[in-house]
């Protein structure tokens, strides 16, 4: 190909000179840093001061960070690309223009080398020889840069090239202005002394000055001479891209100047080509004289022409049209465009100023692309000659790929003049299918891998159908969601809910009942996912007729089985990690000689990474291939791409193959981690525009060529110092990825999916946040959100800590800010309030240290900081173990420089300047006072005498382009101005934060009952909370959605700002709670119970003493002074004893001692954990059973109430509990006992809202143990199982508002509910969490919940159980007890010998049973291998002999390695397991129940015929809500 090019001399020099400025120029910065990859430890932020001067007479002092030598002038304008800074300061079509980057922080992988030039001697990675922008705006410059390809900063590029460049610019602000007042001419002035400009002497470039004549080439050029096709390009300010993609596809072009006379050398090309430039298209009147004598020729001398951009304006006024300047021009890289020629949507790079008015076209045009965003035109064409044009950039450089077509569509027309202009064509979409009634299946019980996000995901979908008009079928038994409410406040309801399990026999009963003709499966996760591939292969929808709405299930397979997916994708040569499919361990390992060591293995059909590991040898590939294969039939042994950078973007497609990107994602953390433990990114911070739009381009092309329709998520493995990249996954579904990508952008996934899924095209669905744009385009974000992954390791024993290829987080936050320090620190703090921000928070030795970085844990982050913050390794050094990009440690090192330049310093000695610094940095009030050692409060009062607030912004999906009509808000200390005004009063209702063991999706779902109930009572609600995988964090359901910190902080900086009429902190758990006393301190209104009053409940040691106080019946108790009095304490009860401290959730070190040393070690983790609070330690009652009391209180008079009680007796904390209402073994006189203990408790707290009450009975005793003076994670059972929603009936107390009519259970009422039992059972991900013990305790375990019902506890139990993944066994049940409970358990056994079950037993318990008549087989305990001939427990559970494993220890027991063994296996090879005997008996009772035929609901087909003869009055509640 060189031998075509002419020489570069033929270049006038230009392009030598550019190639040459950077070793000629008397830049300032030191050689050495000069064709770096990185920046080096010395560089400095800017200090020097420069500021922007606008027309209208505003004006923006920011930092200085390119020439500092003289002011410039230029007309101001934005765009909104996130990539791209090199290519779009070389492109010539900005001359004269100031550029406002609106993404925040620019400069991130630096600028490549300006002497490395491509195959036609053009610099390889710009658009021109030189820059062409006059200035650059943004917000944050990124001193510190870090790229494979890159030579220098771009602060030293700009200075070589003499072009200012100012940071700490409010570009939101800039961006509103210019939006709203079109573009503005400029001054950057360096000189802080100078006067302001003087406008009117000024003028604007675009009519003072010749743009293009100052751009255009000065001499004809000749490229790939000898090329067969032969085109004359018109030069205005052509980009290089152009000539590479005009020369690559064989053309020889000619490059002439502007001003040539080119009409009369027509006849020796074989077409004409305009390009793009700047400026105002009228200036170039000899340009459009030549343009009509080319157009005006007879047909037989037509030739084919193309414009681009300005050719575009430039065709069209030589053929009568008229440009008309917009108001601020549209530059960005996500400008929607629609082709009328074919109905195809792309997605468009643009920098113009100007359009063609088409209205002004002769009849011999036809309008051929469209701007879907602002209407404008984009393109013409001819009616019958080959003319036609783009104002978008189809040659891209920067920006998206789509239309690069357009120059196979030109140069095929100069092959052919006559015949007609061709477009790619698209696959003929199938046809709309014919809805009116569909299935949706739900995702059941939250488990690690699988949470709230389905609950978010599923309503936004139900939302979307019931907006078409259809009628909605939900199946899901996940209680606590919302869902699956019914009531009136829910305007999104499905029409008919199921309790039911989503498996296919259930599934397939509620078709035949309901006759849906359509089913969606995307909206379930995993669970209705691998549930649909089941129906498939069975034939159930073909049987039914039921049409599977978007994704088609083989298009699922393809995605799902590991070889066919790798098939798929060598179709269209693209390319997973090296990896070979196995279905056995021998497989694996015959795989691993091919693979090599270090490999992954990965299941296919699972969750969250479940079944996957990193293997280093091949016992290490045996133990995890045998593990893998017990969750799924096939897995993958794949090469390990250790280190390489994680990037994710989530696709959106239509039937008709429009395809969008909307978000990107990248990992903070390298490959090795699975994605949902992993902290992430959004969007994208080291990647240039071309590895950007390179996996863009892969993600469409991939998701085209599979088929998908709807939203899926894309994983790649990018090699961090090449273009190398793999496909890891592809999601075919809505994910975790799929709900943080939506509140990450606004643009809500779930949502335009469900409509996708109808046939609806994309570009016909409205963009909800801006109601003035369509959801055919990709959202540009002006912050940075960083996803944290909230793990609850310390919550079990024994659990391995290290995270890797298979997720064990439980929950997430997300938090939004304009740097990454600010992103990142309130990520820290939301993930537990405990953690200060981005600081060390554990002691590690050097070694420790060491090892947390290179084997990371849930603790990674906190060692990483206290490297930087001790200085005990370099940011290089960092980098080397843990390979994370040097770009996100240099700014984790930006945040410890600010802390050190704070830390020697008083309160007095802060100035201005360092407090706006350290606030911008992301330090909370909290983290500043503790480093100058004085309280928060003085720091607050300090800032804020320096008028240094918070600001708020929206979120707008089109980094504020156009105007949003939302409410999704965040706050940042980088701005200038707030983006709305203050609301002026309204309710805060502070919502649960991340999902952790004992805070879940039944939180989320009393915040929103509150939320609702508020807007239906016509008040203003306002939501402050950071979990992006809930429903209240959608901005349709409250006025106002801060995305923001539950601290005191920033509650106390929304309630001031927003005059806010109160807060109500008793619906979202225990972080508002533990909020209630310190707000009230500084004199927030708290709604509802008086703060003073939750302090009085959650204190032990007060709580005690007032139980004492008002005669209600508790266990002994004292307050822990000393370890010595507690051991007194506990030989005068006896053992055991319970330490219980303050103001925790979910039992946090909650223990029951049995011994005195465990009695030390208890109370040594209580006292760490409530170090403010008093701890308080009591007698524990065994073999008590546990009693609930939900109630809703108003001035401390119950106004409703419900009593539950618990299967499992006291002792198993009742978030882990199998809760039973109405209860079924409780007597009257307990009952009785229950109801005036809760009397007279409300009234002594003076309790106006939810209260959750506690009991113990044993005997004729009923004991207080606790009292939550919030709502309780049993509020969404009680309230769905009563038939009344308990938390409106709390709101309207709360805001003094009439419930008389509500019909609200009281303590007078004894028949609710009748006809039914309702069981919630907790759901575990033990699965996940290797190496810890699956055993329960006083300190919660469960991750969720289902709730089933029945006709009687049993049934309602059974169902439940198989909710939650439970299957009912089938043959072989092993059996092992702690001795104390081998006699009870011979009953039960018995019963399961009488239904025909083989029952197997260890040892002790075997001669139990033997001895009572229960006939049983021996085998031998797990660590009893050697030596002996008996069968071994364990080999049965691996082998899968065992249907069922029933090991119940107790504090007594003796073999607790063997025990351990059982429980743990049993969970690893995915076999039921029950491990308590209460448990166990109701099971036995439930199973023998149904043998003879008495429960109507477990056999789906006795199901259907119950439905078949019920009336609406038999319906159990809501005659649409369905048990």
């Amino acid at each position: 190909m060189a031998s075509m090019l002419r020489p570069i001399a033929r270049s006038s020099g230009r392009t030598a000179a550019f190639l040459n400025r950077a070793s000629t120029s008397s830049t300032k910065s030191p050689l050495s840093r000069l064709m770096s990859t990185q920046s080096g430890d010395d560089v400095k932020p800017p200090s020097a001061l420069a500021t922007l001067y606008l027309e209208d007479g505003s004006k923006f002092v920011g930092r200085s960070f390119g020439s500092h030598e003289a002011a410039v002038d230029g007309e101001v304008v934005f765009t909104t690309g996130m990539v791209g800074y090199p290519e779009a300061l070389t492109d010539p079509s900005y001359q004269g223009q100031i550029i406002t980057l609106t993404t925040p922080m620019v400069g991130n992988y630096g600028v490549p080398d300006r002497k490395k030039v491509d195959k036609f001697g053009l610099p390889a990675m710009f658009e021109s020889y030189k820059i062409h922008a006059s200035g650059l705006i943004v917000q944050d410059y990124a001193h510190h840069y870090s790229h494979w390809k890159a030579a220098s900063s771009l602060g030293d590029w700009l200075k070589e090239e003499g072009i200012p460049g100012l940071c700490d610019i409010d570009t939101r602000m800039l961006t509103k202005k210019i939006r709203e007042k079109g573009a503005l001419v400029g001054r950057i002035e360096i000189d802080e002394n100078a006067p302001a400009p003087d406008f009117t002497q000024i003028g604007n470039p675009n009519i003072n000055r010749h743009m293009v004549s100052e751009v255009s080439t000065k001499e004809i050029k000749v490229y790939g001479e000898g090329n067969p096709i032969k085109i004359m390009g018109v030069d205005c300010g052509m980009k290089y891209n152009m000539i590479r993609l005009l020369v690559d596809r064989g053309c020889e072009l000619t490059i002439v100047p502007w001003d040539h006379p080119f009409a009369a050398d027509m006849h020796k090309f074989d077409g004409l080509f305009l390009s793009n430039g700047p400026g105002d298209p009228i200036s170039c009147d000899k340009t459009i004289e030549q343009l009509r004598q080319a157009i005006s020729v007879p047909d037989d001398q037509v030739k084919p022409i193309f414009g681009i951009c300005l050719g575009n304006q430039l065709l069209g006024i030589a053929a009568g049209g008229e440009a008309k300047k917009l108001p601020f021009g549209n530059r960005g890289q996500n400008q929607p465009v629609i082709n009328h020629a074919t109905g195809e949507c792309y997605i468009t790079s643009q920098n113009h100023g100007y359009h063609i008015d088409t209205t002004t076209l002769g009849s011999d045009y036809n309008e051929l692309f469209t701007n879907l965003n602002d209407g404008s035109n984009e393109g013409f064409i001819h009616k019958s000659r080959p003319y036609f044009t783009a104002q978008f950039h189809p040659e891209y450089r920067n920006g998206p790929t789509d239309t690069e077509f357009m120059f196979d569509t030109f140069l095929a027309a100069c092959k052919d003049p006559k015949a007609p202009i061709q477009f790619p064509a698209r696959k003929p979409a199938p046809p709309v299918p014919s809805v009116k009634k569909v299935l949706m299946l739900g995702s059941g019980g939250t488990s690690i891998g699988q949470a709230g996000e389905f609950d978010y995901s599923g309503g936004q979908a139900i939302k979307a159908l019931k907006e078409e008009g259809l009628e909605v079928v939900l199946m899901n038994p996940n209680i606590a969601s919302v869902q699956t409410n019914m009531d009136a406040k829910s305007d999104t309801k499905a029409d008919h809910t199921y309790f039911l399990p989503v498996t296919p026999d259930f599934v397939e009963e509620i078709i035949k009942k309901e006759k849906p003709d359509s089913i969606v499966i995307s909206m379930g996760g995993q669970t209705a996912l691998n549930c649909a591939v089941d129906m498939y292969h069975q034939g159930i929808f073909e049987k039914y007729g039921v049409h599977v709405l978007g994704t088609q299930i083989p298009v699922v397979i393809d995605t799902e089985d590991r070889q066919l997916f790798s098939d798929r994708l060598n179709e269209i040569n693209e390319k997973i990690a090296q990896s070979i499919t196995t279905t056995s361990v021998e497989g694996a390992v015959e795989a691993s000689k091919t693979i090599g060591f270090p490999l992954m293995i990965r299941s296919a059909f699972a969750l969250g990474g479940l079944g996957s590991g990193i293997c280093v040898d091949e016992k290490d590939l045996r133990e995890n291939a045998k593990k893998a294969l017990a969750v799924s039939p096939q897995i993958l042994v794949e090469k390990s791409m250790l280190g390489w950078k994680e990037v994710e973007y989530e696709v959106v497609r239509d039937v008709y193959d429009n395809c969008v990107t909307v978000c990107n994602m990248e990992n903070f953390d390298p490959l090795g981690i699975h994605t949902g433990d992993s902290i992430v990114m959004a969007p994208s911070q080291t990647l240039s525009d071309e590895e950007y739009h390179m996996l863009r381009e892969t993600a469409i092309r991939v998701v085209k060529h599979l088929g998908i329709v709807g939203e899926c998520n894309i994983q790649y493995a990018l090699h961090p110092e090449s273009l190398e990249y793999c496909i890891i996954e592809v999601n075919p579904r809505l994910s975790r990825s799929s709900a943080l990508a939506s509140k990450a952008t606004g643009y809500p996934l779930a949502f335009v999916a469900a409509k996708l899924a109808l046939g609806i095209p994309l570009n016909e669905v409205q963009n909800a946040v801006t109601k003035k744009t369509q959801a055919c385009f990709e959202p540009s974000l002006d912050y940075i959100v960083t996803k944290i992954p909230r793990w609850d390791m310390s919550k079990f024993e024994g659990v391995a800590t290290n995270i890797g290829s298979a997720m064990k987080s439980v929950g997430e936050v997300m938090s939004i800010g304009r740097t990454l320090e600010e992103s990142l620190q309130k990520a820290i703090r939301m993930v537990d309030p405990s953690n200060p921000g981005y600081s060390p928070k554990f002691k590690f030795t050097h070694e420790e240290l060491l090892t947390e970085l290179a084997v990371p844990t849930d603790r990674r982050i906190f060692a990483i900081a206290q490297a930087m913050y001790d200085k005990s390794l370099s940011v290089a050094e960092i980098h080397d173990i843990t390979k994370i990009d040097h770009w996100f440690l240099r700014r984790c090192e930006n945040i410890v420089k600010t802390y050190d330049a704070m830390k020697n310093k008083s309160l007095g000695d802060i100035d201005h300047g360092m407090m706006l610094e350290a606030k911008k940095n992301g330090f909370s009030d909290i983290q500043i006072a503790e480093c100058l050692k004085c309280t928060e409060e003085d720091v607050r009062s300090k800032r804020k005498s320096f008028d240094i607030v918070p600001k708020t912004k929206q979120i707008d999906t089109l980094a504020a382009e156009y105007p949003a009509e939302t409410n999704y808000l965040y706050t940042t200390y980088h701005g200038s101005e707030d983006d709305v005004e203050s609301s002026n009063g309204g309710v805060i209702v502070l919502g649960s934060g991340a999902y952790r063991i004992g805070s879940s999706i039944e939180f989320d779902w009393c915040g929103v009952s509150a939320i609702r109930t508020l807007r239906q009572i016509g008040k203003s609600a306002t939501v402050i909370n950071y979990n992006p995988e809930t429903v209240s964090t959608d901005y349709d359901e409250c006025d106002r959605l801060y995305f923001e910190e539950l601290s005191g902080e920033r509650v106390r900086d929304i309630y001031e700002k927003d005059n806010s009429e109160g807060i109500i902190v008793s619906v979202g758990g225990q972080i508002p709670n533990g909020l209630a006393i310190p707000l009230d301190k500084a004199g927030v209104k708290i709604l509802g119970t008086p703060a003073k009053m939750i302090d009085n409940a959650e204190d032990r040691m007060k709580f005690s003493d007032m139980i004492d106080e008002i005669g209600v019946q508790q266990p002994r108790w004292r307050e822990l002074t000393s370890v010595d009095s507690a051991i007194e304490f506990a030989a005068n009860v006896g053992y055991p004893v319970l330490v219980r401290p303050s103001y925790v959730l979910s039992g946090a070190a909650m223990n029951v001692a049995w011994t005195d040393e465990q009695l030390k070690a208890c109370l040594s983790e209580a006292a760490e954990v409530s170090q403010d609070y008093p701890v308080v330690i009591s007698d524990f009652i065994e073999g008590a059973v546990e009693i609930e009391f939900d109630g809703v209180v108003k001035d401390g008079e119950i106004i409703a109430c419900a009593i539950h009680e618990h299967i499992e007796q006291a002792g198993v904390h009742s978030g882990d509990a199998t809760l039973v209402l109405p209860p079924q073994d409780l007597t009257a006189y307990q009952m009785e006992r229950v109801r005036d203990a809760a009397k007279k408790i409300a009234k002594r707290l003076n309790i106006t809202g939810p209260c959750n009450i506690q009991f113990v009975a044993k005997g004729t005793d009923v004991m207080c143990i606790e009292c939550n003076v919030r709502a309780s994670r049993s509020f969404p059972f009680v309230s769905k199982t009563m038939g009344v929603d308990f938390i409106e009936a709390a709101t309207k107390a709360i805001v003094g508002y009439d419930t008389s009519d509500m019909n609200l259970p009281t303590l007078e009422t004894r028949d609710r509910p009748k006809n039914f039992v309702g069981v919630k059972a907790p759901m575990f991900s033990f699965a996940r969490l290797r190496g810890s013990d699956p055993v329960l305790g006083v300190e919660m375990a469960s991750t969720g919940e289902v709730a089933c019902f029945g006709a009687n506890k049993e049934e309602a139990f059974l169902k439940s159980l198989l909710s939650t993944g439970f299957s009912m066994p089938k043959k072989n049940i092993l059996l092992s007890v702690q001795s104390s409970l081998e006699n009870e358990m011979t009953h039960s056994a018995y019963q399961l010998h009488e239904l025909g079950y083989n029952l197997f037993a260890t040892k002790a318990t075997g001669e139990v049973l033997q001895k009572n008549g229960v006939p049983c087989t021996i085998v031998g305990y797990p660590t009893e291998k050697d030596g002996s001939d008996m069968t071994n427990a364990l080999d049965m559970i691996r082998e899968k002999d065992i249907c069922m494993v029933v090991n119940v220890p107790t504090y007594e027991s003796k073999r607790l390695e063997d025990n351990f063994l059982m429980r743990r296996s049993a969970v690893d090879f995915g076999i039921p397991l029950m491990t308590n005997m209460n448990l166990f008996k109701v099971f036995a009772d439930a199973a023998n129940l149904h043998s003879k035929g008495e429960i109507s609901g477990l056999e789906p087909k006795k199901l259907f015929e119950h439905y078949q003869g019920e009336t609406d009055a038999d319906a159990w509640t809501d005659k649409d809500e369905f048990h």
